[in-house]
């Protein structure tokens, strides 16, 4: 077997939420073709305790803790230097080292980014093959934030797009090729750098449908004949897109439908929630934190809700909500990279008002049906054997 190195931004474990869903997969399929040598970073003290499930799949490991206090301090001085400022916030010269020492000693020839910026410790005298997964386009989610501020971080927004745009575009010309996470970004960044677009490809996410499955035995966490009104939102609530979501679903919609539905409530499930989450909290929506396990809650929710305004590539709580043949009601940047139709379960709309109608008429059908069509378009439409292939197929 060949080796091959990999440079991820975070730890590839435990596979609980979107990007670390998508790189243990690669991981653990790459781990069966090729001497993998892994470095990476661990921004959540939490996962220093799974170190040992990855090293299982790889013959040698770097680790660097990510401190986010002195990762912010740090990217600050792309300010001076010119450079995008989510640069320096991975700057690390240990990595380097460890990059240089093992592209060295291995006789590496062949390296797998995730993330764009694990692109700067690979150097053009180390002359060798890159792929680049950058998931999503990092640069256009900083313009979409801009839109949202003003003043001072408004510009520093601006300029983030920008100078990562720039970044984006220099590095796909340096790989043998790159990736995203759906046909859409792909497209996108096609149209934005159409200088390198014969190198871009796509590489969609997968979903585990045998775990995401209703025919598994939750116990409900919802009291008695509550499920029937019970609407779900699942992710990281320390992330701004997620909490930017869950706010503007609570006061503009959630806070209308309970007139009509006075029984109905909204859960917020997911770890590290942010005081502004937090400060939802009420008779009719309920912040759990972080759970064991989001299953048992989609699989008895009547709806599962995706509200997002902020967003890139294909967003996995969407995918496993479909995957356990849940009804979706979604903002279309939610549903950005799934073609979905007038087959599925699915009500989409970026209006409150009517996404408003849509739920108080799903609300108004007292029992809780499933969507098999949407657990077969996921079957179909998202397998990780298929799109590992392919990921294989680019490397080489």
């Amino acid at each position: 077997m060949k080796d091959l190195l990999f440079l991820v931004h975070r730890i590839p474990y435990p596979p609980n939420k979107g990007d670390k869903i998508r790189s243990f997969h690669f991981l653990k399929h790459l781990s069966t073709l090729y001497i993998v040598h892994l470095g990476t970073f661990i921004d959540d003290a939490n996962d220093w305790q799974y170190t040992d499930k990855v090293d299982a799949l790889c013959t040698s490991t770097c680790y660097q803790p990510l401190n986010a206090l002195r990762a912010k301090l740090g990217s600050a001085t792309g300010l001076f230097t010119g450079d995008a400022l989510s640069l320096p916030y991975y700057r690390n010269q240990a990595m380097q080292e460890w990059v240089d020492s093992t592209v060295k000693t291995h006789g590496i020839e062949k390296v797998l980014l995730f993330s764009s910026v694990m692109g700067q410790f690979i150097k053009p005298a180390h002359n060798v093959e890159m792929v680049v997964d950058f998931v999503d386009i990092d640069s256009d989610k900083w313009r979409q934030y801009a839109e949202k501020k003003h003043g001072i971080a408004k510009w520093i927004y601006q300029r983030e797009a920008k100078y990562l745009f720039d970044y984006e575009q220099a590095l796909a010309a340096r790989a043998k090729a790159s990736f995203f996470v759906s046909e859409q970004e792909a497209g996108l960044f096609k149209k934005l750098a159409p200088a390198v677009s014969e190198k871009i490809s796509h590489i969609n996410n997968g979903v585990n449908v045998d775990y995401f499955s209703q025919e598994h035995d939750f116990d409900s966490p919802y009291s008695n004949n509550e499920s029937a009104q019970i609407l779900v939102f699942t992710g990281a609530m320390d992330y701004w897109a997620n909490i930017d979501a869950v706010k503007w679903f609570v006061e503009q919609v959630f806070s209308q439908v309970i007139k009509s539905h006075p029984a109905a409530k909204f859960y917020i499930v997911g770890s590290k929630p942010a005081q502004e989450v937090l400060d939802l909290a009420s008779s009719h929506v309920v912040v759990t934190g972080a759970v064991p396990d989001v299953r048992p809650y989609l699989a008895y929710a009547k709806l599962a809700i995706a509200p997002l305004r902020i967003a890139r590539g294909i967003q996995n709580k969407v995918l496993e909500a479909m995957s356990m043949a849940k009804h979706v009601v979604a903002t279309s940047a939610a549903m950005e990279g799934i073609a979905y139709d007038l087959t599925l379960s699915v009500s989409v709309s970026d209006e409150a008002e009517i996404m408003i109608e849509h739920i108080n008429a799903l609300l108004s059908k007292p029992e809780i049906t499933l969507s098999l069509n949407n657990r077969d378009f996921v079957k179909t439409q998202f397998s990780w054997d298929n799109n590992l292939n392919d990921l294989v197929t680019l490397i080489g």
